[in-house]
C-alpha cells in the first residue's frame, strides 16, 4: 500500500507542479519543453503505471489531486486517513477484479475466433496453437534452453514486446517462463514458426502487466524457434 500511496502522491504533485509552473501551458495538459520538464513528464508516465489498478476517471483523479493539494498545503483533511487509508488497497483490488472480468469476456470471444482458424489446435489449458511454418528439427523439452525470435501482441494488434524489433533473439529455459510459452514451445520444432494465443490463465492472469497488458487479457505470441541450446 505504501508504494501505491507514494505513486498517487508523486503523480499528483507532478501534475500540480506543472500546472503552477506558468500560464503558457494548459494545467490539464502541460507541454514539456526543457529536459527537466521532459524528465518530470517521464516520471509521471512511470508513476501512472502504479495507479493503473484503480482505473481512475478524470473526475476521480480530481479527488486524488484535491487530497494531495490539501495535504501539501496543510489544509484540514476532508477524510480521516486512519479510517480510509486502509481502504486504498481494497479499492485497487476491487477495481482490478472488475476490469479483469470485462477483459475476460472480450478475450473469450477472441479465443473462440482464434480456435476456429484453419490449422488451429486448442489444448486443454486453453492455449490456441497455430503452425505458421513447419520446422524440421527437434522439439524442446520443458527443462531445455531455447533461442527464439518473437513478437507479443494484444487483441487489438498492439505490440507490447518484440525481440524482432530489438534485433536480438531471446534465450531462456522453457519451463522458466509463462505457462503459455512452456506449453507452446514444446509443440514446435526447430526452424518452425507458430502463433500462440494465450488466455490469461496461462499468461499474466488477473494481475496483468502494466502499462499495456490488462488484468484478464489474452496475449498473442508469434514465435520462431531458432535453436535448442545444448
Amino acid at each position: 500500500m505504501k508504494s501505491i500511496l507514494l505513486a498517487a502522491l508523486l503523480v499528483v504533485l507532478t501534475a500540480g507542479g506543472c500546472a503552477a509552473g506558468g500560464s503558457d501551458a494548459s494545467p490539464s495538459s502541460p507541454d514539456p519543453a526543457t529536459d527537466e520538464q521532459k524528465t518530470l513528464y517521464a516520471l509521471g508516465l512511470v508513476i501512472s503505471r502504479n495507479l493503473a489498478p484503480f482505473n481512475l476517471t478524470p473526475a476521480e483523479l480530481a479527488f486524488v489531486q484535491a487530497g494531495v493539494s490539501d495535504g501539501v498545503q496543510g489544509q484540514p483533511p476532508k477524510a480521516d486517513l486512519a479510517m480510509f487509508g486502509p481502504k486504498i488497497q481494497e479499492l485497487a483490488r476491487g477495481r482490478a477484479a472488475a476490469s479483469a472480468e470485462v477483459e475476460r469476456q472480450a478475450a473469450e470471444a477472441f479465443l473462440t475466433a482464434a480456435a476456429a482458424e484453419a490449422g488451429a489446435v486448442k489444448t486443454p489449458s486453453g492455449l490456441v496453437y497455430r503452425e505458421i511454418t513447419a520446422g524440421s528439427g527437434e522439439s524442446p523439452q520443458a527443462s531445455g534452453k531455447v533461442r527464439v525470435n518473437y513478437t507479443g501482441k494484444l487483441r487489438d494488434g498492439k505490440v507490447f514486446d518484440s525481440s524482432v524489433q530489438r534485433g536480438q533473439p531471446a534465450e531462456f529455459t522453457v519451463n522458466e517462463v509463462l505457462p503459455c510459452w512452456t506449453e507452446g514451445l514444446q509443440l514446435m520444432k526447430v526452424g518452425g514458426k507458430g502463433q500462440l494465443t494465450c488466455p490469461a490463465a496461462i499468461a499474466y492472469g488477473d494481475r496483468g502487466l502494466a502499462p499495456d497488458i490488462k488484468p484478464g487479457a489474452v496475449i498473442i505470441l508469434e514465435v520462431e524457434l531458432l535453436e535448442i541450446i545444448k
